[in-house]
């Protein structure tokens, strides 16, 4: 096999995490992927993968190879996409991260779309709210909210953004009663998120009179998981501050209730994160671009009235 034929075995194994299924989709026998992965290492005079029973993993040469692969890769797409014909065409294995509510609530009620326009294209689409190595998990992309770091190996593209929404059920306030200021949030519990970047639960931050404001709120039940997080708010447990886009359906149904509506906070930008690479590979270019479109849609459906 060529140098460029086993690169792209050795990267479809790392993005597979297994032998066994990058051989699958390749439509190549078991041994010959194991075969060309020991004669890359062979030529390169490295490890590039541990490897157990049921693991394997980038070491650190594997990881360092790995990226100059994709962006190898990547470079090779560009090029075929700047010349006419069906080369250029997005297509092949694309993995995208996000989290559960905005996979459940904004993408997977229109991924038919996405589907039905790039039909050679194979999605993978994993839900979750951490902190990822997109290289090192052989992630493409992921959909995040907040402000990106500054990263030198990482492209964030803004495609819209969501408000925090303070609520809760009509139970809840029945028993507890509705709180009029920021200052009367201390007579309140609230369900607590646990924030992956910093294993804490987050303070409930607002503007008022143009500074910033930050409580910390009484918790009594912490969750990691958006939808988990929605659904005690609407158990009654305690108030809860989701995004618009998670809290808006039940807002219309009267299942939760908006409070302190006169504080706001600046808004919470999503983004698409990306490896920085010369040139976006046509399938990743075609999901960001894709992706940006349905977010500008459905972010006419996320304004509260003030």
């Amino acid at each position: 096999m060529n140098r460029l034929q086993l690169m792209q075995i050795f990267a479809r194994v790392v993005e597979m995490h297994s032998f066994g299924r990058a051989a699958e989709s390749l439509s190549l026998p078991p041994s010959r992927v194991t075969r060309a992965v020991k004669e890359l290492e062979a030529f390169l005079g490295v490890r590039l993968l541990q490897r157990t029973t049921r693991h394997i993993s980038l070491t650190a040469d594997g990881s360092v190879y790995y990226d100059h692969c994709r962006r190898l890769l990547a470079d090779i797409e560009a090029v075929e996409a700047s010349f006419p014909g069906s080369a250029g065409q997005p297509r092949g294995r694309l993995r995208v991260d996000m989290t559960l509510s905005l996979a459940r609530l904004v993408v997977l009620p229109v991924i038919k779309d996405f589907q039905s326009r790039f039909p050679d294209v194979e999605l993978t689409l994993t839900a979750a709210d951490r902190t990822v190595e997109l290289v090192q998990e052989g992630i493409d992309c992921v959909i995040r909210a907040g402000t990106p770091e500054d990263s030198p190996t990482l492209v964030a593209k803004r495609i819209g953004a969501f408000e925090w929404v303070t609520c809760a059920s009509p139970e809840y306030l029945a028993l507890h009663g509705t709180p009029a200021s920021l200052d009367a949030l201390a007579d309140h519990e609230s369900v607590g998120y646990l924030s992956s970047r910093t294993g804490r639960s987050l303070d409930w931050n607002y503007v008022v009179d143009g500074e910033s404001r930050s409580i910390r709120m009484r918790e009594r039940l912490v969750v990691n998981d958006t939808d988990a997080y929605v659904e005690c708010g609407l158990q009654g447990l305690g108030l809860i501050r989701p995004g618009s886009y998670m809290a808006l359906p039940h807002l219309k149904t009267g299942r939760l209730q908006r409070v302190l509506t006169e504080y706001r906070a600046p808004a919470v930008p999503l983004s698409v994160i990306y490896p920085k690479n010369r040139h976006l590979s046509p399938t990743v270019r075609a999901f960001v671009d894709w992706i940006g479109d349905v977010v500008r849609v459905a972010e006419k459906s996320w304004k509260l009235e003030a």
